[in-house]
């Protein structure tokens, strides 16, 4: 089910107080060009890591993993709060998409000999936090705003007690929501509605009544579509196990199979056609939905599971894109010739700007947050094993700070708005 609300854990009089001492910082180490970071009051931080590919075991915990600082203009540093997994943090456990991946972080490693290592790595994709420094041209955010975000797969994680990202893909966290609430939307927010809107053509003014079957609706990126296209006036079917029946109708679909069911393809074959497809699952589902969409209509299969990475991380980056390449072309002609349909692959995209939509959206009550399992920070590999098991009903969530843990930053901010004002009267 839907997370309920939180009681609320800290007194608003304190986050006020964050927020101005935070702000009064930040305005004076604009004016003098120096950071007010946290690295300037310690270097390192606590977080996991991985030294190299594997299982559960290559998890390792550790209080030296040097503090990330503020080195562009349009840098955010936040202090975090709450991260959650997704199936993409235990496929790169693994290293799933280690090639494309380590080329993104390091460009020039495609031309240097000694290319180094994409190691120690730090994991999770989904951070809600407080934000603790920015750079001289951040607009959006000041220090003491509550935000939340989606960390690209290509940047160090959210499980460690700071991250920096920059100002486009950071977002105002929605007021109503808990950070270990907040924690569980952003990568399945900006993930659903790259596919959706980029690949889907779909968007608040276009979809009423429109027919969209969700594929393995029970998931992270599942419930949030869910939710999304409701709020947007669409019609939702979606295919689950049995017992997630309960879940997905809550958060609004109209129609649910369950896929376990012997007659699971003859249900679905019976409903009216549908304008769009978005497939979590792929594999043989692929041919079987792409016959249930509306013929020369427009209709679009968008599937979230792709080739790409794999075949980059088994062919190398030429012949993997390469092969990749020509497999979606071969699909999308084949497709569009014998029935009209379009076929699509989804991708995630980073869009802070997007999330900024998404928290109204939550803050209005017409999307929740769906939260199955919570972990303390020391239990990450716990969290790591509950994901493992599958069959999720919405998102793992690692509680990273205790959020009655926020005197803790008024002090600091306390402390460097004092340090700040002490050196700015030894100047004059």
């Amino acid at each position: 089910m839907a997370s309920t609300r939180l009681l609320c854990l800290f007194n608003k009089n304190v986050a006020d107080s964050t927020k101005t001492l935070a702000r009064a910082s930040w305005s004076l180490s604009c004016r003098r060009n120096v950071s007010s970071s946290p690295s300037r009051l310690q270097s390192c931080m606590s977080g996991w890591i991985i030294d190299q590919y594997g299982t559960n075991g290559v998890l390792t915990y550790t209080e030296d993993i040097p503090v990330p600082t503020v080195s562009s203009p349009s840098d955010v540093m936040i202090k975090v709060y709450a991260a959650s997994l997704n199936p993409l943090d235990i496929s790169m456990r693994g290293g799933y998409g280690a090639t494309l991946l380590k080329l993104k972080r390091q460009p020039m490693s495609v031309i240097s000999s000694d290319n180094g290592s994409e190691f120690p790595l730090i994991l999770g994709r989904d951070v809600s936090g407080v934000v603790v420094d920015c750079g001289s041209e951040v607009t959006h955010v000041a220090p003491g705003d509550e935000v939340w975000a989606a960390v690209p797969p290509w940047k160090q994680g959210s499980l460690a007690e700071f991250v920096t990202l920059t100002e486009y893909e950071v977002s105002h966290k929605p007021k109503s929501l808990t950070h270990a609430e907040a924690a569980s939307i952003p990568y399945v927010a900006n993930t659903a509605l790259s596919a959706l809107v980029n690949a889907g053509g779909l968007c608040r003014d276009s979809s009423s009544n429109k027919r969209v079957l969700i594929t393995g609706g029970s998931g992270g990126v599942g419930t949030f579509s869910i939710q999304l296209l409701k709020a947007w006036g669409a019609h939702v079917t979606v295919t689950c196990s049995q017992n997630a029946e309960g879940l997905v109708r809550g958060l609004g679909a109209d129609e649910v199979v369950d896929y376990t069911a012997a007659d699971a393809p003859e249900q679905l074959e019976m409903m009216e056609k549908f304008d769009v497809v978005l497939d979590n699952v792929g594999g043989e589902t692929e041919q079987l939905v792409l016959g249930l969409l509306k013929p020369w209509s427009g209709a679009k299969y968008v599937t979230l599971v792709t080739p790409l990475l794999l075949n980059i991380d088994s062919m190398g980056l030429l012949d993997g894109v390469c092969h990749a390449g020509s497999s979606l072309h071969s699909k999308a002609i084949q497709n569009l010739i014998s029935g009209g349909v379009f076929y699509r692959w989804g991708f995630y995209a980073p869009d802070g700007p997007a999330l900024d939509d998404v928290s109204r959206l939550m803050d209005a009550g017409k999307i929740l947050p769906v939260v199955e399992a919570q972990f303390p920070f020391t239990q990450v590999p716990q969290a790591f094993l509950k994901l493992e098991q599958g069959h999720a009903r919405g998102k793992t969530v690692v509680r990273v700070t205790e959020e009655d843990d926020r005197e803790e930053l008024v002090q600091n901010s306390c402390t460097e708005f004092e340090q700040e004002r002490r050196k700015l009267a030894e100047q004059h």
